[in-house]
């Protein structure tokens, strides 16, 4: 009798034993369920967003990229000396030059009284700094300074950066010359279909906004109609230019699509919005920018 009960006594005691294991067995599975699954959330999530809205520009088989407001600002830069007549390198060091004065930004603040895109000092005969801090009159000043040096195309950054900066750093310069031929090559339509941009929906487009500035910056007229945009270019170049300057813009004026001769890029927060698309007809001379009509919403 007392080997049955301590039998019946073990008996009882191993079911909720087995039972507990077997509760933590199957908890243990569901967490490892859900860490399977925040994982795939995670993993989808970052390759959605991929960090921000982002440009990239590819010329010379390879692509460096920067974030919208890098992009507009060396937009600016390739179109000011494309509308001046300047050779492909001017852009080029510009940017070269921004990259490493501000990281191609428009700084309110520098080193004594610099400020801007370039770092230009007011007390150096710049301008004011409100003059300066305005980015298609700090780009023209700096051509203005860059065309007075005699065979700048041919010369090393280095050396420019030496007579327009005067840095102390010149060498710094040429740390930054890839970046910008590339940028300067996509903008200014030298690598047509170069430039994209991947972008948060768009906010209410302003196409009358975009114009202006292809007058002021590009040199180049546009027409608008409703929600619409169209360049007729003198070339295929041209009309590429004026597609990238768009693209390049598209953050600040809310452009939804950019079509190209029979290329179109198209806004998206994809990975999708660095690539131009083939679209039926269409002149190769012809830019048409789409804009957003409401909103985004919130």
């Amino acid at each position: 009798m007392a080997r049955t009960r301590r039998g019946v006594v073990l008996a009882e005691q191993s079911t909720p034993s087995r039972t507990r294991r077997l509760v933590t067995r199957l908890v243990l599975l569901l967490f490892a369920a859900g860490l399977v699954f925040a994982g795939w959330v995670g993993v989808r999530g970052v390759v959605h967003n991929l960090g921000g809205p982002r440009c990239q520009a590819t010329a010379l088989g390879t692509s460096v990229d920067f974030d919208p407001s890098q992009t507009a600002y060396a937009a600016t830069m390739v179109a000011i000396a494309e509308k001046r007549g300047l050779p492909a390198r001017a852009g080029t060091i510009a940017i070269a030059t921004a990259l490493q004065e501000s990281k191609l930004r428009n700084l309110t603040y520098g080193d004594r009284d610099s400020v801007g895109l370039f770092q230009q000092r007011p007390s150096q005969g710049w301008g004011t700094e409100k003059q300066i801090l305005d980015p298609v009159y700090a780009t023209n000043k700096f051509y203005d300074a860059l065309v007075k040096i005699d065979g700048y195309e041919q010369m090393r950054i280095t050396e420019i950066a030496q007579k327009v900066q005067r840095s102390a750093y010149p060498e710094a310069y040429a740390d930054h010359e890839q970046e910008g031929r590339i940028m300067a090559s996509a903008l200014s339509g030298h690598s047509p279909g170069g430039l994209g941009c991947r972008l948060d929906q768009a906010g209410q487009g302003t196409p009358s906004a975009l114009r202006d500035a292809l007058s002021k910056e590009l040199g180049t007229k546009a027409t608008v109609s409703g929600r619409t945009l169209t360049v007729r270019a003198g070339s295929e170049r041209g009309a590429w230019s004026a597609g990238s300057f768009a693209v390049a813009k598209a953050s600040q004026y809310g452009a939804t699509k950019v079509r190209v001769g029979a290329r179109q890029w198209t806004r998206t927060r994809d990975p999708e919005g660095w690539t131009w698309t083939r679209a039926k007809g269409g002149s190769a001379t012809t830019v048409t920018v789409t804009f957003a009509t409401t909103p985004a919403a919130r």
